[in-house]
């Protein structure tokens, strides 16, 4: 299959939920917004097909992480559906100086990055506890 899908959820007291939006907005996009039932599981996704664009499917898969997460986090505020459109045309904007939204959820690091990163952070927890802080 050439869709790409991106599985987002969070493990609360047992189910996958997504975090709930900060906007009051609704998300023009919500239709996007799918369920995949993996035997007693229950993932959600934005799924990237359900925008009945052609112009996915041409968007190198770099560009479609980007553009699953404008998905996501769309509220007509933070980021628009301009922003959605704007990373639909990559092809005519690649060479443009056109501004899209970042909003990672993840950061993901080669071997020899992530270790001291991982690292740090230990390094972080263990002085916030030296000061009396709550390293959790």
């Amino acid at each position: 299959q050439n869709s790409l899908y991106f599985l987002f959820s969070n493990m609360h007291r047992g189910k996958n939920i997504i975090r709930p939006f900060s906007s009051a907005v609704r998300n023009p996009f919500q239709n996007t917004f799918k369920d995949l039932n993996v035997g007693s599981n229950t993932f959600h996704y934005y799924s990237l097909k359900a925008l009945n664009d052609e112009r996915v499917e041409r968007l190198p898969y770099s560009i479609r992480i980007l553009l699953e997460c404008a998905l996501r986090n769309c509220d007509e505020f933070a980021i628009k559906g301009s922003d959605v459109e704007n990373i639909l045309n990559w092809e005519k904007n690649n060479t443009k100086d056109v501004e899209i939204p970042f909003k990672p959820a993840r950061v993901i690091l080669q071997d020899f990055t992530g270790v001291p990163a991982v690292v740090d952070l230990a390094a972080m927890r263990d002085a916030t506890a030296r000061l009396g802080g709550n390293p959790k």
